[in-house]
Order: structure tokens, then sequence, then C-alpha cells
């Protein structure tokens, strides 16, 4: 305890190596508590709030240490931040000799063979996709990681990665040809020889997997592992812990076969026709579940006769497809890989389609060129718990936003963490003086037809008042394109729109513009750090309650019910507070922020839940008056 003080301290170490660097009594007393449990074990939960240094509270201890630990994230950026500044800035001014690795999954790394394999195939289809791939080969040749971020020029999205990455099925394993020179397998052997490993919420449930069933492990034996961004764990290990069919991976399949076939074989007609076949089935289920981008029931799915019989046209021309790889069998590795994936896929849609049990949740997603069947667990907590123990280490789970007031049960519950310890810092910042909350008077009710009508007319003015510098953030996609063509010509600032462009070049813009005014929904609610005057206004339609269309919701909703429970105060509730809380967030991010929070939903103050709400957020000053709000961005940022 005496280190991290020396270290963390008003005039520690930290404060003489690192410029900027500011003491915070939370970020200590943070990191003497972690450094607690990496001597004596156990779980620790604890939310840190905005400004409090929660990463430099937690790497302290951790380098420290001399154990062997686990970072997990839950977006690819912190991840890349935490290990490509925060780390390398916090060992050097500690002097350790820490051996520190990154580990992504393998969709993140380039493959030598499939990018050999699209180069020999020549049936790009677009002229972008052929600059794109270019650009590839030539990085290829230099980088040292195969880490895909380093090519920053091409887009996250763009549709050359699928063909020059790997997923779990399309691997050739041992039997690769560049299985030597294999990117994804130097980043694992760096991983296990590390010291302390930063990954992603994703790899540490693939990882759960395999210790289950038995292929060894992903990540190295730990002492601890720290789950940062740890809100977002219930729902990524939600989708890990079931089973889900996607178009994707079935017209992966189809292409991947057709090019093994032209690679390894040649005498079997009848495989590339019957991929042909795969593919159309697969592209006429698509059409049939309508255009609409929507998730539901399966029960949806059920109830359509037209969908059932398109569904069963896919699962035939599967099954043929199994039959004539079985053929092939002994052609080549590319073939019997073809031949895996296609039997798993086969047994993943026998049970998607049998009957629901109490226990599973079956339901549908649609994209704009793809569909997703899935199975989810009902609850998780159980399943995690028994994963959890299957670790020797210690955990700690930490997030800016993991209590609803000043209680962590609702992410107990989820997860299972009945015995762990707790703790809850809130934010140095002087949110009284530093921020200001709007609750708007006359305001429809969320649920009128006028609603985004009646926000837009509230926010032209407070934009008018703010000179731009705002997000507005909404719950749904129908109310943000609503809300985009009625701010058309009512203000004179940049208006940015989610869709119009990436998130990162929309980010890029907001802040280079300086006055601009960006609509956004949920992907625009957490993650996102503007610092400084770019952003000094956010503005919230609703309460985010999660969509009760949402049938996996839904499905929680019905099961709380039967027991007895309360769904809407003990889970509804408590998600949309911490949604909220991540909301509020974007708003002050430095000791030198200013801004206003401005929320639209009359139900805040009406209901009695809006108490919750209200007790789970900074304490920031408040007023229901907009001449407040007027006055606050007149005052110079000293406030004199």
């Amino acid at each position: 305890m005496d280190d991290i003080s020396e270290i963390l301290g008003p005039d520690g170490l930290l404060s003489r190596t690192i410029d900027g660097f500011t003491c915070r009594p939370q970020q200590q007393e943070m990191a003497q508590s972690v450094a607690r449990i990496l001597e004596f074990g156990g779980v620790l939960i604890c939310e840190a709030g905005t400004g409090i240094g929660k990463t430099f509270a937690y790497l302290v201890p951790a380098l420290i240490s001399g154990q062997k630990i686990i970072i997990s994230t839950g977006t690819k950026n912190l991840q890349d931040q935490l290990f490509h500044r925060d780390l390398p800035l916090i060992r050097d001014a500690l002097s350790v000799p820490t051996n520190v690795a990154l580990l992504k999954g393998r969709a993140n790394y380039l493959c030598l063979h499939r990018l050999e394999t699209t180069q020999s195939a020549g049936r790009l289809s677009s002229r972008e996709m052929v600059d794109q791939l270019l650009r590839i080969q030539r990085w290829a040749g230099k980088t040292r990681t195969g880490d895909i971020a380093e090519l920053s020029e091409l887009p996250e999205d763009a549709g050359i990665w699928p063909l020059v990455t790997s997923t779990t099925d399309n691997c050739l394993g041992q039997e690769c040809p560049s299985y030597g020179d294999c990117h994804l397998l130097e980043a694992r052997r760096r991983a296990q020889e590390a010291d302390l490993v930063v990954i992603n919420h994703h790899l540490l449930c693939a990882d759960f997997l395999l210790k289950e069933e038995g292929f060894g492990d992903l990540l190295p034996e730990a002492d601890c592992f720290i789950i940062d961004e740890a809100h977002q764990l219930p729902d990524v290990a939600s989708n890990f812990f079931g089973t889900s069919v996607s178009g994707h991976q079935l017209l992966e399949l189809a292409r991947d076969t057709e090019t093994e076939y032209l690679k390894e074989a040649g005498d079997l007609k009848e495989l590339p026709e019957q991929s042909a076949r795969l593919g159309k089935a697969v592209r006429d289920l698509r059409l049939t579940l309508g255009m609409d981008i929507r998730r539901g029931a399966w029960s949806e799915l059920e109830g359509d006769q037209r969908i059932l019989s398109a569904l069963g046209t896919v699962r035939d021309a599967l099954q043929e497809l199994g039959r004539l790889l079985r053929l092939m069998q002994g052609r080549g590795t590319g073939l019997e890989s073809c031949l895996t994936r296609c039997q798993q896929l086969e047994m993943d849609l026998v049970t998607l389609c049998k009957p629901e049990s109490d226990e599973e949740i079956r339901w549908f997603e649609t994209q704009r060129q793809s569909f997703r069947l899935n199975l989810t667990p009902m609850e998780i907590s159980g399943l995690f718990r028994e994963r959890m123990a299957r670790y020797r280490g210690s955990w700690v789970f930490t997030s800016a936003t993991l209590a609803v007031g000043e209680s962590f049960r609702h992410f107990q519950q989820q997860l299972g963490l009945d015995k762990a310890q707790s703790a809850l810092w809130g934010s140095p910042f002087d949110y009284p003086n530093q921020a200001l909350w709007y609750v708007p008077r006359g305001l429809p009710e969320p649920s009128s037809p006028d609603f985004t009508a009646a926000v837009v007319d509230e926010a032209v003015p407070l934009l008018e008042s703010s000179r731009g510098r705002a997000f507005m953030l909404f719950t749904s996609h129908r109310a943000l394109r609503e809300a985009a063509d009625l701010l058309q010509g009512r203000v004179g600032f940049p208006l940015l729109v989610q869709g119009s462009a990436p998130k990162g070049e929309l980010l890029n813009r907001f802040r280079e513009h300086g006055n601009a005014v960006l609509l956004g929904t949920a992907s625009f609610w957490e993650g996102v750090d503007v610092r400084g005057e770019a952003l000094s206004c956010v503005i919230i339609d609703k309460l985010p309650f999660a969509s009760p269309g949402d049938p996996v919701l839904q499905a929680r909703i019905n099961a709380l019910k039967k027991r007895g429970g309360n769904p809407f105060m003990e889970f509804q509730v408590p998600q949309a507070a911490i949604a909220l809380k991540q909301g509020a967030g974007r708003l002050i991010r430095d000791v030198n922020d200013r801004g206003v929070l401005v929320v639209c939903d009359q139900r805040l103050l009406r209901r009695g839940y809006g108490r919750i709400f209200l007790d789970s957020m900074p304490p920031m000053s408040r007023t229901r008056e907009q001449a407040d709000v007027r006055r606050f961005f007149a005052q110079p940022a000293n406030g004199n």
C-alpha cells in the first residue's frame, strides 16, 4: 500500500515523471483495492467515475505485483489505446521489465493463405476492392504483427477484410501452407510468454468455450483477470454461450467450396453447382425475411410458411453440399475444411430448429444484406460463474457505469457474482459548476407521434445557445432519421448524421469543425471521447429503455414474470439507468470541460422510477428553464 502512495500520491513518481498527471485520492483508493485483490485473491466489482483515471489505478498495482495478469476491454479501440499508449507510459515511469502482449481475435490478423487465395482467384466485385487488395499486398510485405488496425487507411468494415482474414470456420490450422508464418499464431505465442496480456471480452469468452470443449487455452494461465468496461460483458457472454448461424457464414462456405474445388479437384462439376444452389438459397431466404432491418422472435418465422420453406431449402442445400464434399475426402486440406464447416453448420441449424426450451431464447435478426439465426441462454449467471471457477486467478470488474444508485446488485445478478467485494468512487470533476442538467417543460409524452418534432423544436434554440458543438442522441433509428430531416435548414451548423459515413470519420469531422451537431444512436452513447469545447451539449431524446419488441428482452421479461418478479424494476430500469449514465458521460471528459445535458423525457420527473435515474447520475446542477441554459453558455469558461 505504501508503494501505491509513493507512485500515485501528490508527490509521487507519476507526478514527477508524467506531464499533466494529477493526483486523485479516488485513484489511490482504487489502486489499493486492486492491490489487495492481487495479494489476497477474491472478486472485486468497482465503479470509478469519469476522471478518476481507473486505467492507471489498475495498471500500477498490476505492473508492480510481479504476477501474470490478463486485462480485458470491451472495445478494440480501448484495447489499442491501453496497449499502445497507457501501458508503455506507466511501464516506463515505473521502470519495470514487464513483458507485455496484445492479443485480438483471429479476424483482426491478416491471413497470408487467404490473401494468396484471393489474389489468385481474381474475382473481386469492384475496382475499389482491387485497390484495397493492392494496399494490403504492399502492407503485408512490411507488417511484423499482421494486425489490420495498422492499415488505418482502410475502414474497419471494408468488404475486402473478410477475404484476407480467417474465421474459426475457415482456418486450416496446421494443414495451412502458411502455418509457419501465421500472424495469429505468433500473437498467441507472444501472449503465452508475456507477464501481462491485453485482450477483449470476445476473446475472454472464446477462451471460456475452448476450456469447456477441452481444446486447450487461447490465453495463458493468469493470477488475475482485470475486466475493464465490465458493463458490456453480460451481453458479450450471452452471445458466446448460445448458437448462431449467419447468412455470411453460409455464403462464405459456398464461395470457399468453389475456390477450393478449382484448386484441389475439378472433376466433380456437381460440387460447384451445388455451392451455387446454396448461395442462391441463402440469398432467397434473406429476401423472404423482408427488407426491414430488425430483430424478431422465432415464433414470427414459424408463423410464415414462405420463410419456413426458404429455410428448409437452405437446410436441404447444405445437406447435399455435405454429401458431395464427403465424396471429395482426401483430395485436399481446403475441401476437408469446407466439409468440417458444412457439418458444423448443419448441426447448428438442427439445434436452432428444435422446439424451444424454457432455458433458451430463439430469435433472428436481419442486416442489410444478411441475417443471423440465434439461440441465446435465458440466463447466463450460472454458466458464467461455472466458467470463472475454472480459472485459478482473482478477478476485478470495473467500469465508469456499473452501479444503479449505489448498488451493484443488477450487475452481480447478471454474472452470478454473489460473493464479490464492491466499491464505488465518484468522479472528481466539479459537476455542480462544470455541468447543467436541463429537463424541458411542456414536451409531449415519448409515446406521442409528435414527440420527435417537439424535441427538434426544443433543440433548435439550444443549439443556437451552444453554438452547435452538440451530440443529439436518439433511442431509435426512426427518430434519428426524422430529426435529421426536420433539422435540415433550421440550424447554421454542420450536421453529421450516423450512417452517412463510418463512425470514426464522423467523429474526426466533428472535432475538426468545432461547431458541428452530430446525430447518433446507441453506438455513440459510449466509448466516444471528445474533450474540450467541441462537445458542449448532449441532447438525449428519451430514457434509453431497450425496445420492448426485442425478442431476447421480451423472453427474459416473461421468465421473470413467471417467477413472480417485477421485470420492469428489476431489469429494464437498471439497464436503462446504466445506459443513461453512459450517454451523459460523453459530456464532461476533462477537468476543464463545461456543458449542458438535456434529457427530453418527462417520465424522469413524473414517474416514481425516475428517482433511480436521478440517483445514478453525477451531481450536476439542475434546471427546467431554458433561460438558465442560455446564461450557462453566455458565461466564460472560468465563470467570471
